[in-house]
């Protein structure tokens, strides 16, 4: 396999592997989510708007598939990505772990206290909480022809050669 190379033919710079702590932080500056879970045996993504609480992730969300997918008992992985434009620089955080409902007096309580709102109306009442067993993540440069591109809006065209 030939090296990837950034738009003036240098060899583009290593992603860096964020220590958890980095993870966190950028975990708790996104403002939205993808849950992964499984749902009759093919996996589903969903966006979702959460709160770090406790070092975990928690979210609101109805009955549905998004539910009974996550607490199904089956491992379940949370990312949340994002761009600096300042910086030039992008980054991936992944959660994998399990789900559960909060159900305890307790903890239903502590959660209303949580700023947490459904974006989407109806009925959000069931409050779950992501407890990562691995978190893992890694940032990179961009190389400059994409953050041209990006900064425009526009997307290069496919090269033909």
């Amino acid at each position: 396999m030939l090296p990837i190379k950034d738009d003036a033919g240098m060899p583009a710079e290593k992603p860096v592997e964020l220590t958890a702590n980095q993870c966190w932080d950028y975990i708790r500056k996104a403002e939205i989510g993808r849950l992964a879970v499984v749902a009759d045996q093919h996996p589903e993504i969903f966006p979702i708007n959460f709160v770090v609480d406790r070092g975990s992730v928690v979210f609101r969300t109805a009955e549905g598939t998004k539910l009974a997918a996550a607490l199904e008992g089956a491992a379940v992985a949370f990312e949340v990505d994002g761009y600096d434009e300042r910086l030039g620089q992008a980054w991936s955080v992944v959660l994998k772990g399990s789900a559960v409902q909060l159900e305890s007096i307790e903890d239903i309580l502590a959660s209303e206290e949580l700023p947490l709102f459904p974006w989407q109306s109806g009925q959000k009442n069931h409050f779950v909480r992501i407890d990562p067993v691995q978190t893992s993540g890694r940032s990179f440069m961009v190389n400059s022809a994409a953050r041209r591109h990006y900064l425009r809006g526009t997307r290069p065209l496919p090269s033909v050669e």
